[in-house]
């Protein structure tokens, strides 16, 4: 069934939230280096941490299924290092938004980009969507190379979207439509190829 859907990358694996994720997703949205860039603000106690993951649980109790929030975990420590998300629109329009959070310590070791290319396969090759899109705060320089790196394309900049901490934020819009990341995939994998013979 797909309510249990578990992702696998060459070092991740990806499965929904359960409530033994509840000390390490407090820690993730407590930090001051994520929340920098982050609307939902620094939980006052695990107690609205846990309203959180309720909701997140709740998604995956839905019918029909629209929302997936995923634990980020280390296979081979089997150790927590963020969330990664896919919450769908109207289904007429066939389309997605992902958001993804990682902790601190695991920054810079293109683990947010081995997990975003995961649901976004997961996205287009099981959900068919259309088109997944993104958006960060245009000061979040990590998250933009992230998002650039998967193949998604820039859409524009909404202005003072985002209600961060240090006020109101421009935020960069980016999309990748089901062709597209198939090209990109297509071509990513014959510039392997193409190293592996060289």
């Amino acid at each position: 069934m797909i309510q249990q859907t578990v992702l696998h990358t060459e070092r991740l694996f990806l499965r929904p939230v359960h409530w033994i994720d509840l000390e390490d997703v407090h820690a993730l949205h407590s930090a001051p280096e994520t929340n920098r860039y982050n609307t939902l603000g620094i939980p006052k106690d695990i107690n609205e941490t846990r309203y959180v993951i309720q909701q997140f649980i709740k998604d995956y109790h839905k019918v029909p299924l629209r929302d997936f929030t995923f634990s980020i975990q280390d296979k081979e420590k089997e150790t927590f290092i963020g969330l990664i998300a896919l919450y769908r629109d109207n289904p007429k329009y066939k389309g997605a938004m992902l958001w993804y959070k990682i902790l601190p310590r695991y920054w810079g070791g293109g683990y947010a980009t081995e997990a975003v290319m995961e649901v976004l396969s997961f996205g287009f090759d099981s959900l068919k969507l259309h088109r997944i899109g993104a958006s960060c705060a245009v000061e979040n320089q990590a998250s933009l190379r992230v998002i650039e790196k998967v193949g998604m394309v820039s859409e524009g900049v909404k202005r003072k979207h985002l209600p961060l901490d240090s006020g109101w934020s421009d935020s960069k819009e980016f999309a990748i439509l089901s062709e597209e990341f198939n090209t990109y995939q297509k071509d990513k994998g014959e510039t392997v190829v193409q190293k592996k013979t060289n």
